[in-house]
C-alpha cells in the first residue's frame, strides 16, 4: 500500500484521542506516595480473578474473553509504596483531594459541564492488571472544547491507573503494585481529526495544557495516548500505548492502511466464495519425523498439531496489511489469546524446517486443490481447538471487525481484545458521592498556559525554541531576571540549559550533582562582577565540589591591568599581538578577561 496514495478524505477517516496522564498526587483512594520503584519487590502474592455481571446485568465480552485465557496472576509490593488498599484487603479511602481539585482546573480550561455529583464507578478488567477485577473511575466533566482548535471534549475523567506488566507467561502474569492507584486523569476528544499529523497536533496541545497545571507527573510512561481510528469501510480499533508523539501520525496511517487493506482482502474472498472449513483435523502423524525444531520442541511436550482447510484462501493470507504484517498475521493475534505460540499458514509454507513433502501431505490430507490454504497450529490439545474455533469464526467473518489493539514499535499494531461495552460498569459501594458545590468551583484557580508563559518569556528576547523548555518555571526564572540585573536573561536561561552536560564532560562531574542552587550562586558571583564569564565552567565545579575560594578568582582592575600589560611590552620588545595575549592570559588566568587584555593590547600597539 502506497502511503502516498491514501486520501484521507476520501477514505472517512475519523480519529479520536484518549489521553492518560498521572498526576503529581498521592495515590487515589490511600495515602500511600506515587512512585514507580526499580529495587527488588519486598513481598509477592498470587491471585484468580473472575468476570462478574456488570449494572446491565450482563458479562462484559472483553472481560468474558479473559476469563477465557485461565491465567493466574502474581502481584510484586513493597512495603512503603503498597498498603491493603491495592491489595483489596480494606476499603479504599475518601478521593484524593488534591487530585480532583486538578482535575477541575483541567475543566475549566476546557470550558467543560462539571458533574454536580461525582459517583465512583467500578469498570470490569480482568487481565489482572487491578487486584479487585475492577478499575475505579469517576466522570467529572463533560461537553469541552479544546482551546484554539475545533475539537470538542467529550468526557474528562478521574481514575486510578493500573498494576504495571513485568512478565507475560503463558499461563500467568506477573504485575507490580507501585503504580496501582496513582491517580490517573483520562480526557477523550470528539471522533472528528480527520489527518495522522493533526491527531499529533492535538495531542501535542493537550500535553501543553495538561503540563500547565504543575501538577502531573513528568517522564517515560507518565502520559499515554490512545487512539481510535475508523475508516468507512472499517471499524473503530482503540490502539493502547501510543507513548511516542513522534510515532503516532505513522499509527494512524498504519491503521487506515489495515482497515482498507482488509477491507479489499474481504471484498476479493467473497468474490471467490472463500469459506474456512470448520473441521478441524489432528495432523500430529504426519510430523512425527519432522525436522522443523518449532514443532519438534512442541511434540516433545506431547502436544498436538491440528490444520483446518480454508476453501479459496490460496494466496491471501501471506497478503500485506500493514507494514511488517499480513492477514495471517491479524489470524494469528486471535489465535495466540488461547495461549499458543500462534499459526503457520500455507502462504509461507514450506519454511522453518517444514519441507515441501510435508506440505504436500498436509494438502493432500486436507483435500486441498491449488485454490485452497490450510491453517497449522501446535501445542496443547485443549488450547489449540480454542484457537482453531476463534480463527474458524474470524476468516468466516468476511467484514472488518474493531477491538483494542496494542501499538508496535514501527507502528504498526496488534490484536489485543475486543471493545468493552456498557456491561463493564456497576457502582462503587465503598466510597461516598461528591458533591461539587458553587464554594468547591469557586475555590479552583484556572492556571496560565504554558504556551502564554512563553510568549511572556520570548518578550525577554529569548528564541521561542528556548522560551518553551523553560515556560514551566516561568517565575523562577523572571525572578532571577530581576535579580541579575546585570546578566542578560539569555545567558543566564543558556547557562542553565548547558553547564550541567559541559560539566559532566569537563569535570566528570553528575549532572544530578548540579543543582539549580549551585547555578544560581555561580551567576551571582558574575553578576556582581567577582567572577568573569568566562571562568563560570571552573567556577560551577568549584561551587559544587564545594571547593569554591574567591582569592582564586579575584579580578586584576583595568588600569593595573593596562600597566602590566605595558611593562610585559617594554620588557619583551618586538613580538607579535598573538605572543603577547599568549603572555598576558597565561599571568593573568582567571584574572583578566582575553576581550579587555585585547582591547588594551590594540590601544597599546596603535
Amino acid at each position: 500500500m502506497d502511503k502516498k496514495a491514501l486520501d484521507y478524505k476520501k477514505l472517512g477517516l475519523k480519529c479520536g484521542l484518549e489521553i492518560h496522564q498521572q498526576l503529581d498526587t498521592k495515590k487515589l483512594f490511600c495515602s500511600c506516595d506515587s512512585m514507580i520503584k526499580e529495587d527488588e519487590p519486598d513481598f509477592s502474592i498470587k491471585r484468580n480473578l473472575r468476570a462478574v455481571a456488570g449494572e446491565s446485568g450482563s458479562i462484559d465480552i472483553a472481560a468474558e474473553l479473559e476469563q477465557k485465557k485461565e491465567k493466574h496472576f502474581i502481584y510484586q509490593g513493597y512495603d512503603d509504596a503498597t498498603c491493603l488498599v491495592e491489595l483489596d484487603e480494606e476499603p479504599p479511602h475518601e478521593m484524593n483531594k488534591e487530585a480532583l481539585k486538578i482535575v477541575l482546573q483541567l475543566a475549566k480550561i476546557f470550558k467543560c459541564k462539571i458533574i454536580d455529583q461525582i459517583n465512583v464507578m467500578r469498570k470490569t478488567v480482568v487481565d489482572g492488571s487491578n487486584t479487585t477485577g475492577f478499575q475505579r473511575t469517576s466522570l467529572i466533566a463533560l461537553n469541552g472544547k479544546i482551546p484554539g482548535s475545533d475539537i470538542g471534549i467529550e468526557t474528562i475523567c478521574l481514575e486510578e491507573d493500573a498494576a504495571r506488566i513485568i512478565e507475560n507467561r503463558t499461563d500467568s502474569t506477573v504485575y507490580r503494585l507501585d503504580r496501582l492507584g496513582i491517580p490517573l486523569i483520562e480526557i477523550v476528544t470528539e471522533p472528528k481529526i480527520h489527518t495522522p499529523e493533526q491527531c499529533k497536533k492535538i495531542a501535542e496541545k493537550i500535553g501543553m495544557i495538561l503540563r500547565s497545571t504543575k501538577k502531573v507527573k513528568r517522564g517515560l510512561g507518565t502520559i499515554r495516548q490512545d487512539v481510535n481510528v475508523s475508516i468507512k469501510k472499517g471499524a473503530r480499533s482503540e490502539i493502547k500505548g501510543c507513548q511516542d508523539l513522534k510515532l503516532l501520525p505513522k499509527i494512524v496511517e498504519y491503521e487506515a492502511v489495515r482497515q482498507l487493506s482488509l477491507s479489499n482482502i474481504y471484498e476479493e474472498l467473497k468474490e471467490s466464495n472463500a469459506e474456512c472449513m470448520k473441521e478441524k483435523h489432528d495432523l500430529t502423524k504426519l510430523f512425527r519425523k519432522t525436522s522443523s525444531k518449532v514443532l519438534k520442541r512442541i511434540l516433545e511436550r506431547e502436544g498436538r498439531i491440528y490444520g483446518i482447510k480454508m476453501k479459496n484462501f490460496a494466496g491471501f493470507l501471506g497478503q500485506e496489511i500493514q507494514p511488517n504484517r499480513r492477514y495471517g498475521t491479524e489470524l494469528s493475534d486471535h489465535a495466540k489469546l488461547y495461549g499458543v505460540n500462534g499459526l503457520l499458514h500455507s502462504d509461507e509454507l514450506p519454511e522453518y524446517g517444514i519441507t515441501e513433502k510435508e506440505v504436500e501431505n498436509v494438502r493432500e490430507k486436507l483435500n486441498c486443490n491449488e485454490r485452497d490454504a490450510f491453517i497449522l497450529i501446535a501445542g496443547n490439545e485443549n488450547k489449540v481447538k480454542k484457537a482453531l474455533d476463534v480463527v474458524i469464526e474470524k476468516a468466516n467473518n468476511l467484514n472488518v471487525e474493531g477491538g483494542v489493539r496494542k501499538a508496535n514499535p514501527d507502528g504498526s499494531s496488534s490484536y489485543l481484545r475486543p471493545l468493552p461495552g456498557s456491561a463493564r460498569m456497576y457502582p462503587e459501594t465503598d466510597i461516598p458521592e461528591i458533591e461539587i458545590t458553587k464554594k468547591i468551583l469557586d475555590s479552583v484557580k484556572i492556571p496560565e498556559l504554558l504556551s502564554e508563559k512563553t510568549k511572556t518569556l520570548e518578550k525577554y528576547g529569548l528564541n521561542k525554541n528556548i522560551a518553551g523548555k523553560i515556560a514551566y518555571q516561568k517565575e523562577y526564572f523572571e525572578g532571577l531576571f530581576r535579580k541579575l540585573k546585570n546578566l542578560k536573561p539569555g545567558f543566564i536561561v543558556d547557562t542553565f540549559l548547558s553547564k550541567r552536560n559541559e560539566l559532566k564532560k569537563e569535570y566528570d562531574i553528575n549532572k544530578e550533582n548540579i543543582t539549580d542552587e549551585h547555578i544560581e550562586t555561580a551567576l551571582g558571583l558574575i553578576d556582581k562582577g567577582k567572577i568573569a564569564k568566562n571562568h563560570i565552567n571552573r567556577a560551577l565545579a568549584d561551587i559544587v565540589k564545594g571547593k569554591f575560594n574567591i582569592k582564586d578568582y579575584e579580578t586584576i582592575d583595568s588600569k593595573k591591568l593596562e600597566n602590566e600589560i605595558k611593562n610585559m611590552i617594554k620588557n619583551n620588545p618586538g613580538l607579535s599581538k598573538g605572543a603577547y595575549m599568549g603572555m598576558i592570559m597565561k599571568k593573568f588566568k582567571g584574572k583578566a578577561s582575553g576581550k579587555e587584555a585585547m582591547e588594551i593590547l590594540n590601544k597599546i600597539l596603535k
